[in-house]
């Protein structure tokens, strides 16, 4: 069988294959010899059935099997004796061959690229930091008090932090756009849900009062009809409350599942959650600051085949996200040149770390793969659930052992990069702006 490899580009090449037809039919009929000495058929015992009728029956499909067998060894066997590494799914074409009876194929496909990573030493990768003391402790039972407060009606002119419940319509030249009125809604002013200018409106304004204002939706809307356009709104206020928030007392703090309402146990329970949560989404930025870096460390191709997977799996998440909030999908386009972007990057980065990895030893330990099960289970009320849990299930441990590997990797580009410290907002760092 013979094999002849192309280089078309610096990863793509092609493979023209021979298959002999002589090999076909000799596997052909070895297989159906061997079918037919268990083969039943109505009027004959088994393996008794004619040869021509066990031909005819499953002759067309034993060929294909065979063929699709003979085919894959050859690029199997020319890819092993050259060494390549496959990526992606090789795009296989029929080949005419002059005055033979001979099957001829190409095999289109690409291989990975040769990686070789940069000195990391004059790159700056920066470890978050962001200190846990009392002040983020009350900052977070603040807001946990602001989560659980009531409203009370108030007679004075809306302010931030008050919930109004209005009436309003929206039109654009004079017509009323789909989505752009409400009846009885309502909102918390200064919570950053409506457009700025929509809450600018509403602010000051008093019970059963009634104002037209002009609001220009920003170029990037959403909804793309609207996207830059003019718009007037009517509304009508009906009804202004403040919030009031729970005491911070022996019952709030049973209410955050401290049985006795001790405050001190309440405060140490939430610095402990908090110090876990914080830890965390540190973690997480270092991550992306180690990783952005290792990325300026190489350039090389990107099989586009790997690209392409990866482009379509990120379209397929997008909609079934969609379905699963109740949108209909095909309303709502998802082109493969949004998504392309970031499949690029993800399959660059993976490769990177692929090899970072294989080069450096940085696998995931047994004893690693344990320490990490038991943080998360810590979290839990019965921790020793929670490590059997995982320990019982090979794809959960593969999971912890991704993470545990992609750890190790950011430790690796510390100890190797120029590492400098960056202080976190407490509320930027956990998305408490403007609560």
């Amino acid at each position: 069988m013979q094999a002849t490899i192309e280089t078309l580009s610096a990863l793509e090449r092609r493979l023209d294959l021979t298959v002999p037809a002589a090999e076909i039919e000799k596997e052909v009929s070895t297989r159906l010899n061997k079918m037919a000495r268990t083969m039943k058929m109505p009027g004959f015992r088994q393996g008794k059935v004619p040869m021509k009728m066990v031909a005819a029956t499953y002759g067309a499909q034993i060929q294909v099997e065979v063929l699709n067998d003979k085919v894959g060894a050859a690029f199997n066997d020319a890819i092993s004796s050259s060494k390549l590494r496959v990526a992606g799914t090789p795009k296989l074409e029929p080949r005419d061959l002059v005055e033979s009876k001979d099957l001829g194929f190409s095999a289109t496909f690409e291989v990975y690229p040769e990686i070789n990573l940069g000195d990391l030493s004059g790159i700056e990768v920066q470890r978050a930091i962001c200190p846990v003391g009392d002040a983020e402790v009350d900052r977070t039972i603040e807001i946990m008090r602001k989560q659980r407060a009531v409203y009370e009606a108030v007679s004075r002119p809306a302010a931030d932090s008050d919930r109004v419940t209005l009436d309003f319509v929206g039109s654009v030249d004079g017509t009323p756009f789909d989505g752009g009125s409400g009846t009885d809604f309502p909102f918390v002013v200064g919570e950053g849900r409506m457009l700025p200018e929509f809450e600018t409106a509403v602010r000051g304004m008093l019970s059963d009062e009634k104002k037209t204002f002009p609001l220009t939706f920003p170029a990037d809307y959403r909804a793309t009809e609207l996207a830059g356009k003019l718009a007037s709104f009517d509304v009508t206020i009906k009804k202004i409350e403040q919030p009031v928030l729970p005491p911070l007392d022996a019952e709030f703090a049973k209410g955050l599942g401290v049985p006795d309402g001790d405050l001190d146990k309440m405060r140490a329970e939430i610095k402990a959650n908090l110090e876990r949560e914080v830890k965390g989404r540190l973690k997480s930025r270092t991550k992306d600051s180690a990783l952005n870096a290792l990325l300026t460390t190489a350039a090389f191709d990107v099989p586009k085949s790997l690209v392409e997977a990866d482009t379509q799996r990120l379209m397929d998440m997008a909609r079934n996200d969609l379905v699963s909030r109740g949108i209909d999908a095909k309303e709502a386009p998802l082109p493969a040149e949004v998504f392309a972007p970031q499949a690029q990057r993800r399959v660059r980065l993976g490769l990177m770390l692929a090899e970072l990895v294989r080069s450096e030893g940085l696998n995931a330990q047994q004893q690693q793969i344990r320490k990490a099960i038991e943080e998360i289970a810590q979290s839990y009320e019965r921790p020793a659930e929670v490590i059997q849990w995982y320990l019982g299930n090979r794809e959960r441990l593969s999971e912890i052992e991704a993470v545990v590997t992609e750890d190790n990797v950011v430790e690796w580009i510390l100890s190797h990069a120029r590492t400098v410290e960056a202080a976190v907002p407490f509320d930027e760092l956990m998305g408490n702006a403007g609560k």
